[in-house]
């Protein structure tokens, strides 16, 4: 039961990451300090050696690779769609500016975290394939808060008809996401 459930959670953390690189573009750059350590278990540690993508670095860490430019494409189609449904008025584009800055560092955060796991996991322990899966949830919660802070201020200065079009279209894509889980 346990293992279904991770599996159903990594396959919803997948489908997560998918939606926010090509539809929602919902991620940020991770932190420049090491990664968040793994918090204290009950279960024996492991008696691998983390994977160097787990492991803290000794230097500060480089910023991450750059995304295709096929994805990099969809993402500047999906901004621009979206400012233009909001219709962002030249006084809210410095705003607009930092909600779109926060979207493509989330994007292209995401898709360094998920290539790091890609290229350990096969070394991995059970116990470091969960810390590590740990680390990429908690990442993808702290960037989401740092795009919902942004998105904070970028709605505040939206006039009512834009609000109401802004709730209208995450609830749309809040919606069609439940429905894909299903």
């Amino acid at each position: 039961m346990r293992a279904t459930r991770f599996g159903v959670l990594l396959a919803a953390l997948t489908v997560s990451a998918v939606l926010i690189v090509s539809a929602a573009c919902l991620a940020q750059a991770p932190p420049a300090t090491a990664p968040i350590p793994p918090p204290a278990s009950s279960a024996p540690p492991s008696t691998n050696p983390p994977p160097a993508a787990v492991a803290a670095p000794a230097v500060a860490q480089p910023a991450p690779p750059r995304l295709s430019a096929q994805v990099e494409a969809a993402i500047d189609r999906r901004i621009e769609t979206l400012r233009s449904q909001l219709g962002i008025t030249a006084a809210q584009m410095p705003l607009w500016d930092a909600f779109a800055k926060a979207m493509r560092e989330n994007a292209q955060g995401t898709d360094a975290l998920f290539a790091q796991r890609a290229g350990a996991v096969a070394t991995m322990s059970a116990v470091d394939n969960m810390h590590d899966y740990a680390r990429i949830a908690r990442a993808y919660a702290d960037n989401t808060e740092r795009l919902a802070a942004a998105f904070d201020s970028l709605y505040a200065s939206l006039s009512e008809t834009q609000r109401r079009a802004a709730d209208t279209i995450f609830r749309e894509q809040a919606t069609a996401a439940a429905k894909q889980r299903r």
